[in-house]
């Protein structure tokens, strides 16, 4: 990854989890230690994650942005209040924005509760967390160059970039990049999920993949469908989704060692980019 010049490239990570504020997985450790070392080569960046019940705003001293809150997102009819908090991480001196509503994360885990039953309205919530990133980022009034997907709470970004924030002056030269993990949900979301993350831009040929059943393949795929580059982020993934992107011809970065991932993603990025 080569230094950042006097213009350097922003970079917005679009994350499902990061550690500390989880639990270490693979998805959340790439999550944590990626932005800090792209921040460090100059590059300006934007970190967000959902605020989900199990982070604690107290231990990890959020507090919320009161100038970026306020506004409500409509899903299925109903209004939800987007409220949006940050917390300083400060051994990699850089920020985290949270992505919070108590409709959808008061409580919550990822995707299941202590039972391990996955929650109903895991569709609502992944409208709700991209939307909600998309329209923070708008009023921060910044600018991207690269948008990068990290789990499947994220797979509509590419769509939302592509469709419905194409000709809005801080998404239309973005380019989106998705990373694909092992980190599938179980329960198909419901047949109406391609109806409640309609919004003005998107139109109806363009969700023609979600009209079926909507699984882990199926999402994924979709976001493969709109990304400008796909990232194998763990050593195995799905065979079905593989042969997708092969298909599909996007730009591919296989799986990289923990030793050279942050090198060659930022190589990834340069390619993308040119």
């Amino acid at each position: 990854m080569k230094e950042a010049k006097e213009n350097p490239t922003k970079i917005l990570f679009i994350t499902q989890e990061i550690f500390p504020y989880l639990p270490e997985t693979e998805l959340s450790n790439i999550c944590r230690k990626l932005p800090q070392a792209v921040q460090e080569r100059g590059y300006e960046i934007r970190t967000f994650m959902p605020r989900y019940g199990n982070v604690s705003e107290r231990r990890n001293q959020l507090h919320e942005v009161i100038r970026l809150s306020g506004m409500n997102l409509i899903i299925d009819d109903s209004d939800h209040p987007l409220i949006i908090k940050v917390a300083s991480m400060q051994s990699a001196r850089m920020q985290v924005y949270f992505i919070d509503n108590d409709d959808y994360f008061l409580n919550r885990a990822i995707s299941a509760n202590e039972n391990g039953e996955e929650y109903a309205d895991n569709d609502e919530r992944v409208v709700f967390y991209v939307r909600g990133v998309m329209e923070t980022v708008k009023k921060l009034r910044w600018a991207p160059d690269i948008i990068h997907c990290h789990g499947w709470i994220t797979a509509l970004a590419p769509l939302y970039v592509k469709k419905a924030y194409n000709d809005d002056p801080f998404f239309k030269n973005a380019k989106v990049v998705y990373s694909v993990y092992n980190d599938c949900f179980k329960k198909p979301f419901p047949d109406t999920f391609h109806q409640k993350l309609m919004i003005d831009g998107i139109e109806d040929n363009h969700v023609e993949m979600l009209k079926k059943c909507v699984d882990y393949k199926t999402l994924t795929k979709f976001a493969v469908e709109y990304s400008d580059g796909v990232i194998q982020g763990s050593e195995n993934i799905d065979d079905e989704i593989r042969q997708y992107i092969d298909k599909k011809g996007v730009p591919f970065l296989g799986h990289c060692c923990s030793e050279t991932y942050i090198e060659k993603y930022g190589d990834f990025y340069s390619t993308i980019l040119n």
